[in-house]
């Protein structure tokens, strides 16, 4: 369970899913607060984990033509072991880059960035012939982008908490 976050906590989360390369002094200055409780505030966010790091967006599409395709996988039997390999085996693998357990009709939900979809295909091929107990899989290439964010609304917060 998340920690208890005031309105200053919430404005600090803000401001740096913005901008995480400003200054201590910046980020003081954009939520009002002198640098040391700011950077006090900083450190609580960051030691309980609700900030688990600081990253660049990097644009794929200046870096060169990448397949974004996401696939539906159904593995052939449903005890935990056989959830811990396929998991296990999908930490492996470098172009896929996340993966969802889901509940409904598939098990899984997983995002591949490849260089091309033949290159997804035999990747899919090797998933295959190993032994994950991936039985059945559904790919969908993406066309193109529409949204994508990481940053989460905040203000989904404030209302679970109730603020």
């Amino acid at each position: 369970m998340a920690p208890p976050l005031d309105e200053r906590d919430l404005k600090i989360l803000s401001v740096l899913q913005k901008n995480g390369r400003m200054t201590k002094t910046e980020l003081a200055a954009h939520v009002n607060l002198s640098p040391t409780p700011c950077w006090e505030r900083l450190k609580k966010l960051e030691q309980s984990g609700i900030i688990e790091g600081y990253s660049a967006n990097i644009s794929l599409k200046i870096l060169g033509s990448i397949s974004v395709i996401f696939m539906e996988a159904e593995i052939n039997s449903h005890r935990a072991a056989d959830f811990e390999r396929f998991e296990k085996a999908v930490l492996e693998i470098p172009e896929i880059v996340e993966c969802w357990a889901v509940g409904g009709g598939i098990d899984y939900i997983v995002k591949f960035l490849c260089a091309d979809v033949d290159t997804y295909q035999r990747l899919v091929d090797k998933l295959l012939n190993s032994d994950i107990g991936l039985r059945r899989y559904y790919s969908y290439v993406v066309t193109k982008p529409v949204k994508s964010s990481q940053i989460p609304p905040l203000d989904l917060y404030e209302r679970r908490d109730g603020r």
